[in-house]
């Protein structure tokens, strides 16, 4: 297949162990390689925009993570102060127990929050942690982050029970269909998961092995 993987990798680390050392080590290997984005918690944005500016890669933030369980209005915070630090691409959390208790209100309002904060500012991922979800909870969340305004779906937190597959991908991409973007993250580790995912339907990929992806 070809398809330039480094430019759809959000390059990542959002342990809450991370060092200032390996932020910069995550920086300097995104400009190096060329990848789309580094993912950081939201401590490190304004560090990491600092680092990458005029270079092209992207900072991207994680919202009301890892477990989504945060108000609309913290998480609609939360993004706005990301952004006023330099994120250029935040990825939210949706309200896991809203949807599971069919509060489908309630998990648009929680998006929509985000989504209204970022407006032409930054764009938005929202990830729906498939592993604790029904395939019908999946086709919902996806259907709602789309009527709320997001730009991309995203598979996983990687904190969960689970990551990405194939089959999850590609129920997200059909039914979103092709107006927005399809993100994979969790258990991407090798240049073959990430092709597969590729082929499911993903136009980002969110892992922390993005250096041993590109040099396959």
């Amino acid at each position: 297949m070809a398809v330039d993987l480094a430019k759809m990798i959000d390059h990542t680390l959002l342990k809450p162990e991370a060092t200032q050392e390996q932020i910069t080590k995550l920086c300097e290997e995104a400009k190096q390689y060329g990848f789309a984005s580094v993912c950081v918690n939201p401590t490190w944005v304004a560090y990491a925009h600092q680092l990458l500016a005029g270079t092209g890669v992207k900072v991207c933030t994680v919202i009301g993570f890892p477990l989504g369980a945060t108000t609309p209005e913290a998480k609609a915070f939360e993004a706005e102060n990301a952004i006023q630090n330099g994120a250029d691409e935040v990825d939210m959390v949706i309200n896991i127990s809203a949807l599971k208790s069919k509060n489908f209100e309630l998990v648009e309002k929680d998006i929509r929050a985000v989504c209204e904060k970022a407006k032409e500012k930054a764009l938005v991922k929202v990830i729906i942690e498939t592993c604790l979800l029904t395939d019908e909870e999946k086709v919902e969340a996806c259907k709602l982050a789309v009527k709320a305004g997001s730009d991309y779906v995203k598979t996983s937190t990687g904190f969960s029970t689970g990551g990405a597959t194939k089959e999850d991908v590609a129920l997200m991409r059909k039914t979103v269909g092709e107006e927005i973007g399809v993100k994979a993250s969790g258990g991407v580790r090798t240049r073959e998961d990430a092709l597969a995912m590729v082929e499911a339907g993903a136009t980002r990929i969110g892992t922390s092995a993005g250096t041993q992806i590109v040099k396959g």
